[in-house]
């Protein structure tokens, strides 16, 4: 039998850092989704205008920031970090999504039906997206980290 046993006792993930990425998403998503709030009030059928597209990618920059926050912050894990700073945006803006909803209450249910507030499919989309787009942040971090001491 052989035993695996750990060679490394220090843990791949920098919890601050996520953290740290994580807020610093969030903090652009607020902005994408308050912006959001203001034309949809301002602008009939607003899902059909043109400024969906520029707040979306507004969203991804708030998850690829996020990222490139850990990923800078923990450069020797680069791809786990981000990606969890990255999902740690989209579970931190949940529960503010929910408050939001609980105000609003305009009829439209948390999950289900053609207006829900959280769709769960838009849900899985916003976790995998976010994850990926942090791990590309972080990735991109650590690259520009080591470009740099390269040239130096």
């Amino acid at each position: 039998m052989t035993e695996i046993t750990e060679s490394n006792n220090s843990s791949s993930v920098s919890w601050p850092a996520v953290g740290r990425g994580a807020l610093a998403g969030l903090a652009i998503v607020i902005v994408a989704a308050v912006t959001r709030a203001v034309l949809n009030n301002q602008i009939d059928h607003f899902n059909k205008s043109g400024w969906v597209y520029p707040l979306f990618i507004l969203v991804l920059v708030g998850y690829f920031v996020a990222g490139l926050i850990a990923g800078r912050a923990y450069p020797s894990s680069p791809l786990t970090v981000g990606g969890l700073a990255g999902l740690g945006t989209v579970v931190l803006w949940i529960p503010i999504r929910i408050v939001v909803w609980a105000l609003r209450e305009d009829g439209r249910s948390l999950v289900s039906g053609n207006e829900a507030a959280l769709r769960p499919g838009q849900l899985f989309g916003a976790l995998v997206i976010s994850t990926a787009v942090g791990m590309l942040g972080g990735l991109i971090a650590t690259r520009r980290a080591r470009a740099k001491t390269l040239n130096q």
